[in-house]
């Protein structure tokens, strides 16, 4: 199974990407309920000599295995670098065409780092936290000018995000969402296709063909979609807590804390931005 999250999608956690972690046949390993049972010792690189993995996972025999408290560690660090990030940008750069162009250049940054982390083999704090900074300045901007024509839209954007993925934790720990390949193969296909339609939206937006944003518009069309892009960043989190809680069962080694911790910040600020753009529409709506 792929998470949905780049991260996750390129290395470390991913079932089948072939990256040495991981690395088994979906379809087989879920039907079992065990998705290592078929050959356990060559599929998860992180297993103990003489360990049996058809029985639940035994504690690791050496503590440098990632655990829940350093994934809450790291997320908070990088989540933490994100919101001062954005605080600094708020409070020193002023709504005024200089801080639009910042603000891209940052997300263009933060993309570009985001990347470069994707593709190395082993998690880099600097890369993490550097992302995270960069991604703080561009939240930070759009976050004021949404505010200064939508007073309050950023504060109940936090509270919205917080909302969606404490609500999306509960769901996923009360066992009310199987997180299955089938699951994840059907959410991906979707997300895919979701975002075939914003590429081509955004085309027809920049050539004139579609007016005032089209699909992504201030109005009822752009809520559905934002309502739903919201649906598919808990989705994203469905995955990248079955990615998290498997890694920490198997036996992952801390600093992919770090790469646990990037991927739900990405996730996070997914769901943030869209945010933003709900309450917004619902506030032009009033």
């Amino acid at each position: 199974m792929r998470s949905s999250n780049p991260v996750f999608s390129r290395r470390g956690f991913s079932r089948d990407n072939g990256y040495a972690g991981f690395n088994t046949a979906p379809q087989a390993g879920y039907a079992q309920g065990n998705p290592y049972a078929q050959n356990p010792y060559a599929q998860n690189p992180y297993a103990q000599q003489g360990v049996q993995y058809g029985a639940p996972p035994q504690a690791p025999v050496t503590t440098d295995r990632m655990t829940m408290d350093d994934v809450v560690v790291r997320s908070a660090m990088t989540l933490g670098t994100v919101a001062l990030g954005a605080v600094l940008a708020w409070a020193l750069l002023p709504v005024s065409t200089t801080s639009y162009g910042l603000a891209v250049g940052s997300a263009l940054i933060a993309f570009v780092l985001a990347m470069v982390q994707s593709f190395k083999r082993t998690p880099s704090p600097a890369l993490i936290l550097g992302y995270a900074a960069f991604e703080g300045v561009f939240l930070g901007v759009i976050s004021e000018m949404y505010n200064s024509r939508w007073s309050g839209a950023p504060f109940q954007a936090v509270l919205g995000t917080m909302a969606v993925a404490g609500a999306t934790l509960l769901v996923y720990k009360a066992g009310w969402i199987r997180v299955t390949a089938r699951y994840a193969r059907m959410g991906l296909a979707i997300a895919m296709a979701f975002m075939v339609v914003m590429a081509i939206n955004l085309l027809l937006v920049v050539f004139g063909v579609a007016e005032n944003g089209g699909l992504r518009s201030f109005g009822p069309l752009g809520a559905l979609v934002g309502i739903f892009a919201i649906l598919l960043g808990a989705f994203f989190l469905t995955l990248d807590f079955k990615q998290i809680e498997d890694g920490i069962a198997y036996g992952a080694p801390r600093n992919e804390s770090w790469l646990a911790a990037f991927g739900l910040t990405m996730t996070l600020v997914w769901i943030y931005v869209e945010m933003l753009r709900l309450v917004a529409i619902f506030t032009n709506n009033d």
